[in-house]
């Protein structure tokens, strides 16, 4: 059986927002999250609000899923101050939140606090990153000086519901982000590849394929990560379909056919996005209706 949780971008004022994330409930998926930007990519000009507090709201109009970022990342957050944000999810939404952490881009907020770091530097960065949260979550008081960031008598009081802390989910595509995942997460993130659609010469359903093809591969390179690492227990895996070329919610049988072959290929989670009427992640709400119908028999 193959998990399914829906992305609801934090677009909407939480007068109106607050409906959806009720109704991802309601409807028996599994998990619900939100991105964690300053501003993202085509819609860095329309609204868009702050990450933790749209978190801590959806934590208290629901009981049942489970709430994360997808994905959070060090392009504006320090591990302290981002820590105490963690435990205080973790504590509103009853152990409920799950911790999607990723890389960061060379998008709309990377250069917003300075300069953005050289790939190299942002993947150091990225590891240490990681390495103290783990550490701020999992200790009363953590010292630490690296590369990057610097934490002095941090403390952490009373920790988190979750034991023995916060689960991450890390969001990786290469060998090292997702050594990341296999030694300090509890689950793995994927878009699977990232290529231009347009690049190929038979058009959006070769691109589709090969992105699918592109993922298999994505898949067995985490595989023999997650062997090598010697893990008493699997990593949970996430696939965002909407990843894809072609946006998951444009049809039932779009939808149904990516969950088939993510589960093929051995991912115990999907994601989907509360469908836009246009543009990024355009889609049909009577789909994602549908496949609520249909989630007992994925």
């Amino acid at each position: 059986m193959v998990d399914v949780g829906v992305v609801i971008l934090p677009q909407e004022r939480w007068a109106s927002g607050r409906r959806r994330w009720e109704r991802v409930e309601e409807l028996g998926f599994a998990h619900a999250w939100t991105y964690d930007h300053l501003a993202w990519r085509s819609l860095a000009d329309e609204p868009w609000f702050a990450t933790v507090p749209l978190l801590a709201a959806a934590a208290a109009v629901t009981t049942r899923i489970e709430l994360g970022t997808f994905v959070a990342s060090p392009n504006f957050r320090h591990p302290v101050p981002f820590a105490k944000d963690v435990m205080g999810l973790d504590d509103v939404s009853g152990g409920r939140f799950v911790l999607g952490v990723g890389a960061g881009g060379e998008g709309f907020d990377a250069g917003v606090l300075g300069p953005a770091p050289s790939r190299g530097e942002r993947t150091r960065r990225f590891i240490e990153f990681v390495e103290l949260l783990d550490a701020l979550l999992t200790a009363p008081v953590t010292e630490h000086r690296g590369e990057h960031y610097e934490a002095h008598q941090a403390r952490m009081v009373p920790g988190t519901l979750a034991r023995p802390r916060t689960p991450f989910a890390v969001a990786a595509a290469g060998p090292r982000a997702m050594a990341v995942a296999a030694r300090l997460g509890q689950g793995w993130i994927t878009y699977g590849p990232s290529f231009d659609p347009t690049s190929g010469t038979d058009g959006l359903v070769a691109a589709q394929e090969r992105w699918w093809q592109g993922l298999a591969d994505q898949v067995a390179a985490m595989d023999e990560i997650e062997r090598a690492a010697g893990r008493a227990e699997p990593l949970r895996r996430y696939l965002s379909l909407d990843g894809a070329p072609v946006f998951s919610l444009v049809s039932l049988d779009t939808v149904l056919e990516g969950v088939g072959r993510a589960a093929e290929l051995g991912f115990t989670d999907v994601v989907v996005h509360w469908p836009r009427t246009e543009g990024i992640y355009a889609g049909d709400e009577k789909v994602l209706d549908q496949l609520a119908g249909r989630l007992t028999t994925l």
